[in-house]
C-alpha cells in the first residue's frame, strides 16, 4: 500500500485559506505593506482587477509591468498590462491591420503570443524560436493582417502568464453582427499561486505529487477490501505501486497552492454579468489557466455551443463542457429572472472559479459543493493492460497476468490500432508505453463520466463549412506524449526539447499528424500558426481547433495544411510541461 502524502498533515490548512479567501473581495488591493503601498504610489497606477477594459480599434499600446495585487490575504507581486489583471481584452476586426507596441517596463525579459491568431511567424512571439523576445525597457512592434473572427487570446510565453499575463482577444467578422447575441462577456478562466513560479516548479521537480493531497488512503483500501475482495484490493494497489505512478494524479498543481479565478476574481469576489430576463447572453469561455483543467456548467441553463477554438461549431446543446488550458469556446444562454451561479470545478476537484449572472448587480445563486474526484482506472493509463509495454527500470514486465476486475474502463471506446515506438522512447526517462491506444473522442474524461448531465465531447463539434482544404494527406508524422511522473520529466518521442530536432513541414503540403498518448495525464497540444483539422474515429473532418486535447492512452489524428512559412512552436499548454521539455519546433519551408 503507497505510504500516506508526506505532508498530508497540511490538509487542514485548506479549510483554513478557503476561509481567509472568503474574506477577500477577490483581487482587491486591500491591507497592502508599507514597502508595497511605496512600491504602487511610486508606479503612480493602481492595478484593477476582475475588470478588464476593453481596447478598440486598428493601434493599441500595451505595457507590461510589476505591480501588487491580494487574491488570498497575502499581497504579492503581479505581471500585469496596463496595470490591468487580466490583461485589457482586444477587440479588433477581421480584414484590418492591427499595429501592437508592447513595451517591457519589467526587470528581464517577456514576450507576447497570439494564441490562435494566424500571422507571419515573426509575429508570434515565442522566445528562442520567433525572435530573441522584449528586453526590459524595450518596445516591440507586432504588426499583421487579421484574417479570421471569433475569440481568442494572448499570453506571455514565459513564466509570466503564471503570474498574470494573459487576456481576451476578439475579432468580429468583416461583416459585422453578434451571432444574435443581446450580452456578450469574456469569461476568463485561471489559476493564480502567491509562490514564485520558479520555486513551484523546483518543487514539482523533486516532488511531483507535491501537491496532491487527495492521495490513496487507508480508507480507500478498506473500501476496495469490501467491494472487491482482498486479493484485487491488494492486486490494484500492487499495479499502481510497480509503476511508481498515483490514480489520483489529475493535475500537477492543485488548490492548495491555487486560487481559482474568474475575469481575475477569486470566488469571494463572485464577478458578476448583468442581463435582461429573457436575453441571449453570449459568454466566450477561455481557458488562461497554467495547469488547470475546467468543468464548467451554470446550472439551471443550457449552453448552446456555437464555436470552439474561435471556429464555428454547428450549434449543440449541452449541461457542461470541459476547457483545457488555451482551449476558447463560446455559448449561448438564455437565463430568466434569476441569478445563475457560473461553476467552474478543477479536474482534480480541489477547488473551483465562480461568478454569476443576474438580472441585477449584488444578486447570488447557490454554488454548487465541490464533486469528489474519479480516480484513474488502468484503462485511462493504458488502455487494455495486456497492450501495454513498460520500461525495463519500471520493474513491471509485462504485466500480463495481473487481474483488471477492478478496473471498469467506462468511456473508453473505440478501436485500437498498433503503434510505432521510436528508439528514443525507451529509457529511463519514459515510464511507460502504449501499444494499442484507443482513438474514439466521445469520452468526456475522467471526473465527468456518467454523471447525469450531458456533457460535451470532441464528438459531439462539427466545424462549420467543413474543412478548409479539400486534399488529402500525403504524408504522416507520428508522435509520442511521453514523460516520467516520479521525475517530472515531459517529452515528445521521449526527447525533451534541448535534445530533440525540428519536424519539418513541406510549405504548402497537406499532412496527417498523429498524437499518441503514452502518459496517464491529459495534454492540451498547441500548434503555432497553422491549424489542426481534428478526425473521427472513421477518418472524416471533426472539427477545426489550435489546441487539442490528448486523454491518456489515447490516439488523436489531425490535417494540417502546411501553408505558413517560417519557424513555429509546437507544446503542450500545461505551462511547466512546456517548461520541462513537452514542446518541439516546427519548421515549414
Amino acid at each position: 500500500m503507497k505510504p500516506l502524502h508526506p505532508r498530508a498533515f497540511e490538509a487542514r490548512d485548506l479549510a483554513r485559506r478557503r476561509f481567509v479567501q472568503g474574506l477577500i473581495a477577490g483581487g482587491v488591493l486591500a491591507g497592502l505593506p508599507p514597502w508595497m503601498s511605496s512600491a504602487r504610489a511610486e508606479q503612480g497606477v493602481a492595478t484593477a482587477t476582475g475588470t478588464a477594459p476593453e481596447l478598440r480599434g486598428t493601434q493599441f499600446d500595451l505595457t507590461v509591468s510589476a505591480l501588487p495585487v491580494d487574491m488570498t490575504g497575502r499581497p504579492r507581486i503581479a505581471t500585469v498590462v496596463n496595470g490591468s489583471l487580466p490583461a485589457p481584452t482586444l477587440r479588433m476586426r477581421e480584414g484590418d491591420t492591427v499595429t501592437l507596441r508592447v513595451t517591457n517596463r519589467l526587470s528581464e525579459m517577456t514576450a507576447i503570443h497570439w494564441h490562435g491568431v494566424i500571422l507571419p511567424y515573426e509575429m508570434d512571439g515565442v522566445p528562442g524560436v520567433s525572435f530573441h523576445g522584449i528586453q526590459p525597457g524595450e518596445t516591440f512592434v507586432y504588426r499583421f493582417k487579421v484574417r479570421q473572427s471569433g475569440t481568442y487570446w494572448y499570453h506571455a510565453h514565459t513564466l509570466h502568464e503564471q503570474t498574470g499575463l494573459y487576456g481576451a482577444i476578439i475579432i468580429d467578422p468583416a461583416e459585422g453582427g453578434h451571432a444574435g447575441a443581446d450580452r456578450d462577456y469574456v469569461v476568463q478562466l485561471s489559476d493564480w499561486t502567491d509562490e514564485e513560479p520558479l520555486a513551484l516548479l523546483m518543487k514539482l521537480k523533486k516532488q511531483s505529487d507535491y501537491y496532491n493531497f487527495a492521495q490513496p488512503t487507508a480508507g480507500d483500501f478498506l473500501r476496495d477490501v469490501s467491494a472487491a475482495g482482498l486479493a484485487a484490493a491488494l492486486d490494484k494497489r500492487r499495479m499502481w505501486n510497480q509503476m511508481r505512478m498515483n490514480p489520483t494524479d489529475l493535475a500537477d498543481v492543485s488548490g492548495y497552492t491555487y486560487t481559482y479565478l474568474m475575469n481575475g476574481t477569486a470566488p469571494a469576489g463572485n464577478w458578476t454579468g448583468v442581463f435582461r430576463p429573457g436575453e441571449r447572453v453570449r459568454l466566450r469561455f477561455i481557458n488562461a489557466g497554467t495547469a488547470t483543467f475546467f468543468d464548467v456548467r451554470v446550472p439551471g441553463l443550457a449552453l448552446t455551443v456555437i464555436q470552439t477554438d474561435g471556429q464555428n461549431v454547428e450549434p449543440v446543446t449541452v449541461d457542461e463542457f470541459r476547457i483545457g488550458p488555451g482551449e476558447t469556446y463560446d455559448v449561448f444562454v438564455t437565463p430568466e429572472d434569476s441569478a445563475y451561479t457560473i461553476f467552474a470545478q478543477a479536474m482534480d476537484r480541489s477547488g473551483f472559479a465562480r461568478g454569476t449572472l443576474a438580472p441585477r448587480s449584488g444578486m447570488a445563486a447557490d454554488v454548487p459543493a465541490l464533486e469528489e474526484p474519479q480516480w484513474l482506472t488502468m484503462n485511462d493509463m493504458m488502455g487494455a493492460m495486456h497492450d501495454a509495454a513498460v520500461s525495463p527500470e519500471s520493474g513491471m514486465g509485462g504485466m500480463s497476468g495481473m487481474d483488471h476486475s477492478a478496473h471498469d474502463g467506462s468511456g473508453m471506446g473505440g478501436a485500437r490500432v498498433p503503434v510505432r515506438h521510436a528508439s528514443s522512447e525507451f529509457g529511463p526517462e519514459v515510464d511507460a508505453r502504449v501499444d494499442m491506444p484507443r482513438t474514439n473522442l466521445d469520452d468526456p474524461g475522467t471526473g465527468l463520466r456518467d454523471n447525469g448531465r450531458r456533457v460535451l465531447t470532441y464528438a459531439d463539434l462539427h466545424t462549420v463549412g467543413g474543412p478548409m482544404d479539400s486534399r488529402g494527406a500525403a504524408r504522416e508524422i507520428e508522435l509520442h506524449l511521453t514523460g516520467n511522473m516520479e521525475r517530472y520529466i515531459w517529452s515528445i518521442d521521449g526527447l525533451p526539447f534541448e535534445r530533440s530536432s525540428p519536424i519539418h513541414f513541406r510549405h504548402g503540403e497537406r499532412l496527417r499528424v498523429i498524437l499518441h498518448n503514452d502518459t496517464m495525464m491529459t495534454h492540451p497540444m498547441h500548434l503555432h500558426g497553422m491549424w489542426s483539422e481534428l478526425e473521427a474515429e472513421n477518418g472524416a473532418f471533426q472539427v477545426r481547433k489550435h489546441t487539442i486535447n490528448v486523454q491518456p492512452a489515447q490516439r488523436v489524428s489531425f490535417l494540417v495544411t502546411a501553408d505558413a512559412p517560417g519557424h513555429w512552436a509546437w507544446h503542450c499548454h500545461l505551462l511547466y510541461h512546456m517548461a520541462v521539455g513537452m514542446f518541439r519546433q516546427v519548421v515549414v519551408a
